[in-house]
């Protein structure tokens, strides 16, 4: 996802017990540019690391932009290929998250996210006259999946998928460990989570949100809140990580793919809990687009959905809200 937040995982030392402890194990690494921890309760002590970084591996030859023999960079470059079950699970989400946000999420937004110099080519210079040519190529419209192919109505579309391929990687984890009979566990990729069960200590696993302050790149140092998370996925979308200033204007790097610039709101960073992380991930970035007041309107029509926004009131101080389902799960942090 476009930078992704990191979030720190807190295997809750702070309640109490509610059940006999048994053997747990945690391991982690490095994936798709970023870092992945996995926890797990052991059923038949087996230690599964050498096969989910396999799995990990093998859907980065799939959606990484970034990989040069990946099938999204045969697909950007017009090669004829067939998509595989990743990538159809991936565009049909996206598809279904663009029309649900009247376009505000949009994975055709590649060339707009590159030229801001965010995604996977370098960054250009900026003109109206550029972002107007691009913005003419911009629409998921312009794509279509046919017969396990994808079909363009115009061969400059490319895709960018960052913004939930990574939320789908934790469900594709989650998934293997579930296969395995692993009925507790929680999958962290890149900030994006997944659990389900309880932790060590038998209570629901506690997910730390960093507080949205530029440049915080220690994750877990300032925290605005905690959530208590089982069965549940969540991801975060915010623009204090990744930006940059110029002439002292700040840049974000989530771009409106309807005006083709970095969205400038109060909306610092939203934190999507769903059924599945793939969701979660989109929905937070579209949130993100979207802006606080649209953003709420629509998590409010939404089964299965809540949000937790982190925004700038009019004197420049974080304010918090969230959906009514977040009610007793969120702890906030003074």
């Amino acid at each position: 996802m476009r930078n992704l937040i990191i979030i720190l995982i807190l295997i809750s030392f702070f309640s109490c017990n509610h059940k006999s402890e048994s053997s747990y194990i945690s391991f982690g690494g490095f994936t798709q540019g970023t870092t992945y921890n996995i926890t797990y309760e052991l059923i038949d002590s087996t230690d599964y690391q050498d096969k989910i970084e396999y799995l990990l591996a093998e859907f980065d030859t799939s959606l990484s932009t970034y990989n040069p023999l990946s099938l999204i960079t045969k697909i950007n470059n017009n090669e004829t290929t067939t998509t595989d079950y990743y990538f159809r699970e991936v565009f049909e989400k996206a598809e279904e998250v663009y029309k649900s946000t009247n376009g505000s999420f949009d994975i055709t937004v590649a060339p707009l996210v590159n030229i801001w110099g965010f995604g996977f080519k370098n960054k250009e210079e900026i003109t109206n006259a550029k972002i107007d040519s691009i913005l003419e190529f911009v629409d998921f419209k312009k794509v279509d999946l046919k017969d396990s192919s994808i079909v363009k109505t115009d061969l400059r579309v490319t895709l960018d998928v960052n913004a939930i391929a990574q939320g789908y990687s934790v469900d594709v984890i989650a998934d293997f460990l579930e296969k395995k009979g692993i009925l507790n566990y929680l999958v962290e990729i890149g900030g994006e989570v997944k659990t389900k069960g309880f932790n060590k200590k038998g209570n629901e696993w506690r997910v730390g949100i960093d507080k949205p302050i530029d440049n915080n790149n220690i994750p877990g140092e300032n925290l605005q809140a905690i959530v208590n998370l089982s069965n549940k996925s969540l991801a975060t979308s915010g623009n204090y990580r990744k930006f940059y200033e110029r002439d002292g204007i700040k840049y974000s790097h989530t771009i409106d793919p309807k005006t083709g610039y970095p969205v400038t709101h109060s909306l610092l960073s939203a934190t999507v809990i769903a059924n599945d992380c793939m969701t979660a991930d989109a929905y937070a970035t579209a949130f993100m687009v979207m802006g606080l007041e649209e953003a709420y309107k629509l998590v409010e029509k939404l089964p299965e959905i809540e949000a937790i926004f982190i925004y700038n009131d009019e004197s420049g101080k974080f304010r918090m809200k969230y959906t009514e389902g977040m009610e007793g799960l969120v702890e906030k942090i003074k």
